[in-house]
């Protein structure tokens, strides 16, 4: 499939927007976005672009497919799915999670009210957890658990992901997948717009990504959107958190 085609896809299912004022998962501020989950409800359109990544790594020896959740989730099942009838054999289609852990239970028979900071410091907020329930919050480590870690050991993993901006998930699931003593033989993306190179995300044999693309970035202090005033797009991208931490300046 040629990134020309991709790009007709992402930009059928809405996920190209442009001419906007978008803060990035780095912080930095630009114009335009690949909103990959504009991507999911689209089933034919999902399944083509993962047939794509399947069809280019379909010559290695491949056993597990994982990625990222939660949308990740998709692009593996669908990708293992093109790869076992590619290859006639059962490639696994798995994924890693964000390591979560409990920081308070509910022990009583009436409802609790937790007050904590907020887990990014933007503000303080109040929890009611019902009774058994537990508040969790989530690190930015990932995790591959409910025994798909096993699935991991001795084999030969692909690592699929949507996006790559800075390839902080995917080097992270990468790593993991090593310590349990997986091969990552490659990673393949959807689109590539960061400019991320195999150094960044831990080397894998290969990284491959059906389109790449060049977004214009700049540092809050430079950016040219926020010295002409430009609303910050709060429906895509971390513009609603990047609010919120100028309220409490």
């Amino acid at each position: 499939m040629t990134e020309q085609k991709v790009l007709e896809i992402l930009e059928k299912v809405g996920a190209v927007i442009t001419n906007s004022h978008i803060v990035y998962t780095s912080g930095k501020h630009g114009t335009a976005y690949v909103n990959k989950d504009a991507v999911y409800p689209h089933g034919k359109e999902t399944s083509a672009l993962c047939q794509a990544i399947a069809e280019h790594f379909a010559q290695y020896p491949i056993d597990v497919v994982v990625a990222p959740a939660l949308g990740g989730i998709m692009l593996s099942q669908w990708t293992a799915h093109h790869l076992s009838a590619l290859t006639g054999r059962e490639i696994l289609g798995i994924y890693a999670q964000k390591d979560e852990r409990s920081i308070f239970k509910c022990d009583g028979e009436e409802p609790c009210e937790v007050s904590i900071n907020y887990v990014a410091r933007l503000f303080p907020m109040k929890f009611i957890i019902q009774p058994g329930e537990e508040l969790l919050v989530t690190s930015g480590n990932f995790v591959i658990r409910r025994g798909y870690d096993k699935d991991c050991v001795g084999k030969n993993v692909l690592v699929v992901e949507d996006v790559l901006t800075t390839g902080g998930s995917a080097k992270k699931v990468i790593n993991v997948t090593r310590q349990l003593g997986g091969k990552v033989v490659g990673l393949g993306v959807l689109c590539n717009r960061g400019s991320v190179t195999p150094a960044d995300v831990a080397d894998p044999q290969e990284l491959f990504a059906l389109v790449n693309v060049k977004l214009d970035a700049w540092d809050e202090a430079t950016c040219p959107l926020c010295a002409k005033g430009v609303p910050i797009n709060t429906d895509v991208g971390k513009g609603l958190e990047y609010l919120a931490r100028q309220q409490t300046k």
